[in-house]
């Protein structure tokens, strides 16, 4: 795979969107098609804000793209310890993951990635890295062989 970029953030709320802007505006010039790209943005939304919210005490974190024939792999990661990695780790392998309460304001965004995305997996010290991979449907021209350079002037692929 080759590592389309690498982003480092602080740890503060505002960076979540500003990796969805910019993961977006990539996944959109690769030409995904728009059900993807809303799936690999609410997890990694999802993944970046658990990261902020319990990646302490590192000051900051890491998230990555990586691009291959069919996929879209993200890792995000942060050199904090995971609220309990034993029980985390199993809410990301559980095929029984229990659902958070209604009242509950948070809980649901494991079970979120999990169902957006091919695979998901969590890996414990010394980062602490959630990876993310989506298969490229055949909606996607990346998914087919096709690079942006394909695209023709009116944003639709070129037919050779």
């Amino acid at each position: 795979m080759d590592t389309v970029f690498s982003i480092s953030l602080p740890r503060e709320a505002y960076t979540v969107a500003v990796v969805r802007d910019v993961l977006g505006a990539l996944l959109h010039r690769m030409g995904m098609c728009r059900a993807c790209v809303d799936d690999i943005l609410l997890s990694a939304s999802e993944a970046c804000a658990n990261a902020v919210e319990h990646g302490g005490p590192a000051a900051d974190y890491e998230v990555g793209a990586e691009f291959a024939p069919g996929w879209c792999g993200l890792r995000i990661s942060h050199t904090g310890r995971a609220p309990n990695p034993g029980a985390l780790a199993a809410r990301f392998t559980s095929d029984r993951t229990p659902l958070p309460g209604l009242e509950s304001e948070s809980g649901r965004g494991i079970l979120l990635m999990r169902y957006l995305m091919d695979e998901v997996a969590f890996h414990g010290e010394p980062h602490t890295t959630v990876v993310l991979r989506k298969r490229l449907t055949a909606c996607d021209p990346a998914a087919n062989g096709a690079s942006p350079r394909d695209r023709s002037s009116s944003g639709q692929l070129a037919l050779s």
